[in-house]
C-alpha cells in the first residue's frame, strides 16, 4: 500500500513539471504602439475629416512630420519571441494621414510589414572618427597635460 501512493506522488510531480515545461515554450507576444481598430480607421476619409476630426477618431498620432507636409503617423507594431530567442516582429502597421495647410485630410496610407527592414550591426564595435588608442594610451595619455594651455591653465607659457 505505502509503494502505490510514492509513485502516484512521482507521477504527479512529473505531470507537473512536463506541464510548466510545455507552458514556458509558448512564444510571449509583445503590442506597442497604436492598436489598429479597422472601422475607426476605414472612416478617416479625404476631404471630409480634418484634424479635430481625426484626433476625435483616432486619438493622438504616435508622432508627427517635423519638416515638410503635415502628416499624422499611428504606429503599430507587434512582436514575438520563443523563450532563448530573439524577438522577431510578426506585424508592423504604419497609418499616415497627410493634411493640407488649412488642416483637411488629403490622404489616408497604410504601409506593413513590406517597409521593416532588419540591420545587423557590423560586429561588437561602433566605428568612431579620430586616432585609434590601445587602453593604456587612454589611462595615462592625459598625464602632463593638467594645466597646460587651454585646459583650465593659466595659459602663460613657462619661463
Amino acid at each position: 500500500m505505502h509503494l502505490p501512493s510514492r509513485q502516484l506522488i512521482v507521477r504527479t510531480a512529473v505531470a507537473g513539471v512536463a506541464a510548466l515545461t510545455l507552458a514556458g515554450c509558448a512564444s510571449i507576444q509583445n503590442q506597442r504602439g497604436y492598436l489598429v481598430d479597422e472601422v475607426l480607421v476605414a472612416s478617416v476619409q479625404p476631404g471630409l475629416d480634418n484634424r479635430e476630426s481625426v484626433q476625435g477618431t483616432l486619438g493622438r498620432p504616435t508622432m508627427q512630420s517635423q519638416f515638410g507636409d503635415p502628416v499624422w503617423y499611428y504606429i503599430s507594431s507587434r512582436t514575438e519571441q520563443a523563450p532563448f530567442t530573439r524577438p522577431r516582429i510578426a506585424g508592423h502597421t504604419v497609418l499616415a494621414i497627410r493634411y493640407d495647410e488649412r488642416g483637411n485630410v488629403l490622404s489616408v496610407e497604410r504601409s506593413g510589414m513590406e517597409r521593416v527592414v532588419r540591420l545587423d550591426p557590423d560586429g561588437r564595435e561602433t566605428p568612431t572618427l579620430g586616432r585609434n588608442r590601445t587602453f593604456l594610451q587612454d589611462l595615462f595619455g592625459n598625464i602632463g597635460q593638467v594645466g597646460a594651455a587651454g585646459m583650465g591653465g593659466s595659459g602663460a607659457p613657462p619661463r
